[in-house]
């Protein structure tokens, strides 16, 4: 973090802190039903609040279209983030800008949280506009932002804020450029990299990207039927963009050109449905039947990669190797993690993971806890991925 400013460059005892997280979580009937961000965001509030800060955490919440709608209302995550923060009261200011919200500033104490109501009332957050960033700017001293996973948007509290007022990197937004630099700007190879999921047509640039900068590219999932068709490989009734074939072609010279060695499914478990306990098969991925699809990588294949990952030093993982919600279509993924977990916890193997479904498939797995780090970003895990400048990060650069 070294091109960034921390916490540590921050004076804010006396201050208040606009503190940007990400309250956006999967709420039902009003509850939080993981509270996984505010857990990662605790921290960085805690300390600020230790060392003598008035805190005011400021997010958005779904998508109410500029106008202010209660079914969007942040209201329900004060009460959250204060269980979050161990019991700590959590105060809630009914405006995010102007008298309402100023007022619940002034009448908070140093060492006091305050959660200001959804960001996205205001059209004006989205198109990050100059005036409504002065707005937010008045109502406090200094700037952190602790929510990589919305640096991917350049709206007013994720990049405007940090250009009229003294910004730096909040804990966990640290901890995620740690450890995305770690495992792909300046890696301990050999680095693989292990990438799932549907379709290709959704992670082109993921994949051209990956393949300059890695030196094994793992694929798996409905991605992995393209490359196999793309090779002159049946792949059956699977999941497969036949349309894509060309794309894949170009990847894998990509890949060559790179010295990037691509490794694809030599087995897999076929079936002629899509549900829990289907009738299914193992065969090699030349002899896929023609009513039936490859749902899993195989054994061999999966035993194929643990033993590649053995002479790895970095694995970056985005994206499941099968249908990994429904069981036996998961024991290839689970076979995977769950050897890169080992060798992690052995001290043998630095891994990055993120990305939705990656998240979920190692929980299932029950190796959630045991990766270097797994990042809750989504979409902003998957531009890093690409390559791309995140407006958030690159506005906190020193």
């Amino acid at each position: 973090m070294t091109a960034f400013k921390t916490i540590d460059d921050l004076d804010v005892a006396g201050k208040t802190v606009l503190v940007r997280g990400d309250l956006n979580v999967p709420m039902k009937d009003g509850t939080v039903t993981d509270t996984t961000r505010l857990d990662r965001l605790a921290p960085t509030l805690i300390e600020l609040a230790d060392k003598g800060a008035k805190v005011v955490v400021m997010s958005h919440l779904g998508r109410p279209k500029g106008q202010r709608n209660l079914d969007f209302t942040l209201r329900p995550l004060a009460g959250a983030l204060s269980t979050a923060l161990g019991g700590r009261p959590v105060a809630f200011a009914e405006d995010c800008v102007g008298p309402v919200a100023q007022a619940a500033v002034d009448a908070l104490a140093p060492g006091g949280f305050l959660v200001l109501e959804n960001l996205r009332f205001y059209a004006e957050e989205e198109k990050n506009d100059p005036g409504f960033c002065q707005k937010l700017a008045a109502l406090g001293d200094l700037y952190v932002n602790d929510a990589f996973s919305t640096s991917h948007r350049a709206h007013a509290s994720t990049e405007g804020l940090a250009h009229h007022m003294p910004a730096a990197a909040g804990r966990l937004m640290q901890q995620e450029v740690e450890a995305l630099s770690k495992a792909l700007e300046a890696p301990e190879r050999p680095v693989m990299a292990v990438v799932g999921g549907a379709k290709i047509s959704t992670k082109l640039e993921l994949l051209g990207n990956l393949v300059k900068k890695v030196d094994m590219l793992a694929l798996g999932g409905g991605m992995a039927n393209t490359f196999l068709y793309a090779g002159g490989t049946d792949v059956g009734a699977s999941l497969c963009e036949k349309d894509m074939a060309e794309e894949a072609r170009s990847i894998m010279q990509t890949a060559k050109d790179a010295g990037c060695e691509i490794l694809l499914p030599e087995d897999g478990v076929v079936a002629g449905k899509f549900e829990a306990g289907a009738p299914n098969d193992t065969v090699g991925v030349a002899a896929i039947p023609g009513d039936q699809m490859m749902l899993d990588v195989g054994a061999k294949s999966a035993d194929m990669l643990a033993g590649r990952m053995d002479a790895c030093k970095t694995v970056v993982w985005n994206g499941p190797l099968g249908a990994f919600e429904i069981e036996p279509f998961d024991a290839g993924t689970n076979t995977v993690a769950q050897h890169a977990a080992d060798l992690t916890k052995a001290g043998k193997l630095l891994t990055v993971a993120g990305g939705g479904d990656t998240v979920a498939a190692l929980a299932k797995a029950g190796v959630g806890d045991d990766f270097s780090y797994v990042s809750t970003a989504g979409g902003a895990f998957l531009e890093w991925l690409e390559g791309k400048d995140l407006p958030g990060v690159a506005a906190i650069r020193k």
